[in-house]
């Protein structure tokens, strides 16, 4: 898979509120399948089920099978991939124009 369809993938996870919303739940730890659909209880379990495939695909939710349980850990590196590949090279452009402006307006 190149790197573009995996960012694909995250930029696609991410995407969708319900899902940022999941990744929230996991900062703290991981939870199981079970955990998550009590706390998104106004969705079935086959929908949450679907929101957790499309984050693991994205390789943002990694499952670890304990028994019957499956606990979904949070991995976060692919968030940190696209702020270093995206949103800090073009805030970092954005600054350097402020930083202009800003010796324009003093001068």
């Amino acid at each position: 898979m190149s790197i573009d369809s995996k960012d694909d993938n995250v930029f696609k996870a991410l995407a969708h509120p319900r899902r940022r919303l999941m990744l929230d739940c996991l900062k703290d730890g991981p939870l199981t399948t079970g955990a998550m659909c009590e706390r998104f209880d106004d969705m079935d379990r086959c929908t949450v089920m679907q929101h957790l495939k499309v984050l693991e695909e994205a390789d943002l939710v990694v499952a670890q099978r304990e028994g019957r349980e499956r606990w979904n850990h949070l991995n976060s590196l692919p968030i940190k991939q696209i702020h270093d590949r995206w949103i800090s090279e073009y805030a970092s452009h954005a600054m350097s124009i402020l930083d202009r402006l800003k010796l324009d307006l003093e001068g």
